[in-house]
């Protein structure tokens, strides 16, 4: 019988490690999210060994010179295997030895086509296969990559799949954003009940896609933690927003019961202000259940942040942006573009997990 941290790794995806590892099983060994971190940059853009999760997630919407428009999404998982600095090394030598496990998504939303594709992969460092580069400056598994120039702070990510080929460069528009309050994101109740949370929340994107020069904005969170939530929570609902204002919101919504669900709002001036669960109503307005595995998903939305006048409704580009793991223990969810109407608009992407099913821990 696989373990649920063995299960996760082999989703490969960030619902997945998330809700097996730091839902359901106790890191032990592990350095934990506490207040007061002192963040250092460009190191904290890299890896964290002494955590036992930590992802680099890339979203976006683009348009190409014909007016096609996509969302594109590319993330990078490192989930370890044993608690460090040991001596696994010395135990084994071997470049085969796994410290840590590298995983991967990527998916291609063609708004206009309404179609949407994605792919997954899982690997161990090995000799290069995957792995994380302060010195290189570089994110990769296999032949997908995030290749930071440590100099302009330009991201670029590059990826080659059946149906997706990707070369975008990212070029930050704001500086570092840090979520949450003292330093942490807090998820839960109790003492490393959180995660260091950073994003760039606006990122100017040109590249090519699928052979065709596009352009747009795109979204990229990095998190590191050991434990974050705790057995009550029954998944979440993430937002994220690129006003036409030059302001951003991001805002998740925990189900369950825990007041932990957060948020930040950027001003134009690039300035980050921290949002209270009572500072913000998020409301489901309508559903697409899938033909695939019957989950039934929010798809648009009320979102409101009565302070900053902000009043939006939150829709999919497309209903079917569902990625459905391959592997039966793992968790399918939903994940996509979104556009945003209202008192302001602008484009995004929604996350939204525990729908399709729960996490089994035999």
């Amino acid at each position: 019988m696989q373990t649920a941290p063995l299960r996760a790794a082999r989703a490969g995806t960030r619902s997945g490690i998330l809700v097996c590892l730091a839902l359901f099983s106790v890191a032990t060994g592990y350095r934990q999210a506490l207040p007061g971190y002192h963040y250092q940059f460009p190191r904290d853009h890299f890896d964290h060994a002494e955590f036992k999760t930590e992802w680099w997630y890339y979203t976006g919407n683009v348009r190409a010179a014909d007016g096609r428009h996509y969302g594109f999404e590319l993330v990078f998982f490192r989930e370890a295997r044993h608690a460090r600095p040991g001596n696994s090394v010395a135990d084994n030598p071997s470049a085969w030895r796994i410290d840590d496990l590298y995983l991967a998504h990527l998916a291609l939303t063609d708004i206009d086509a309404r179609k949407f594709r994605y792919s997954e992969r899982l690997n161990r460092a090995g000799p290069g296969i995957a792995g994380v580069s302060l010195e290189n400056g570089r994110i990769w598994n296999g032949n997908w990559q995030a290749q930071w120039d440590q100099i302009t702070g330009v991201q670029t990510i590059s990826a080659v799949e059946e149906g997706i080929r990707l070369t975008l460069h990212l070029a930050p528009r704001t500086a570092p954003v840090i979520h949450g309050e003292n330093g942490v994101s807090q998820k839960a109740e109790g003492a490393g009940h959180a995660s260091y949370y950073v994003s760039f929340p606006l990122l100017a994107v040109d590249g090519t896609l699928n052979g065709a020069a596009v352009t747009g904005t795109a979204w990229m969170d990095h998190e590191w933690f050991s434990n974050a939530l705790e057995g009550s929570t029954q998944g979440w609902d993430w937002f994220s927003a690129q006003f036409e204002n030059h302001t951003e919101l991001m805002l998740f919504e925990l189900r369950g019961k825990q007041p932990y669900s957060s948020g930040t709002y950027v001003d134009a001036s690039g300035r980050a202000v921290h949002l209270k669960r009572s500072d913000f109503a998020v409301q489901p307005l309508d559903y697409w259940t899938s033909p695939k595995t019957g989950a039934r998903y929010p798809v648009r939305w009320r979102l409101s942040v009565p302070s900053l006048k902000i009043s939006v409704e939150c829709a999919a580009a497309i209903p079917d942006q569902e990625l459905v793991s391959k592997d039966k223990y793992a968790p399918t969810y939903w994940e996509g573009s979104v556009r945003y109407s209202g008192s302001v608009s602008g484009v995004g992407y929604l996350e939204l997990t525990g729908y399709a099913d729960r996490v089994r821990l035999d």
